[in-house]
């Protein structure tokens, strides 16, 4: 267990909790309305998303590869006294069956997984025909002048936060096989320009 990642878990809170009391949690709040059925989250970190879901969820599976991020979303699911099972997991090698969800869901997740497409297609092959991903992402951005600033600054956001500001993450769920039902081109609140950029939207496994 390295330093850096306690220190990241320690201090995750901490660091966005502006950006959600600036929007980022309505957000959450609005993408996770749709999760229905068996749900699989991605990178649940401390388990920002957990209040967010509703009666539609019939069982909550929460996937954290790090440590330090599972102690602290084993208690977060203990002190709401909910029914979701926590596993500590990887998003490139999810211990599930293919077929398994109705809905997965990855929030600002996909730009730190160390492989993205693979990453990808797991949850593509855990989830069955007619399952949909929902996802709420900062990406690189179409504007190729912010783009060129997300490649100059990104060894910083690395360094900060863990993770790739500059990643073609809509490409990347597209070429997993998905086909993109619902998307809104938005911003993550309080960040950097060249974190900013962001998508939220809902990618259907076709039947």
């Amino acid at each position: 267990m390295s330093f850096r990642a306690r220190l990241f878990a320690m201090t995750y809170d901490r660091q966005i909790a502006k950006a959600e009391e600036a929007g980022l949690r309505t957000m959450r709040q609005r993408l996770l309305a749709d999760a229905t059925g068996q749900v699989v989250e991605i990178g649940a970190g401390t388990g920002a998303n957990l209040s967010c879901y509703g009666p539609e969820v019939e069982s909550l599976t929460v996937t954290e590869p790090q440590v330090p991020m599972v102690r602290r979303l084993e208690r977060k699911v203990s002190d709401r006294g909910t029914a979701a099972k926590v596993l500590r997991a990887p998003a490139e090698d999810l211990p599930f069956d293919d077929d398994a969800f109705d809905t997965a869901v990855s929030t600002l997740v996909l730009c730190g997984v160390d492989d993205q497409p693979r990453a990808v297609r797991e949850l593509h092959r855990v989830l069955r025909p007619g399952g949909r991903l929902l996802f709420f992402e900062h990406v690189r951005s179409d504007d190729p002048a912010r783009a060129r600033l997300q490649d100059r600054m990104n060894w910083l956001n690395r360094m900060l936060v863990m993770c790739d500001c500059n990643r073609p993450t809509l490409g990347t769920i597209e070429q997993a096989g998905f086909k993109i039902t619902s998307l809104e081109h938005t911003a993550l609140p309080k960040a950097p320009k060249f974190v900013s950029p962001a998508i939220m939207g809902v990618a259907t496994k076709p039947a």
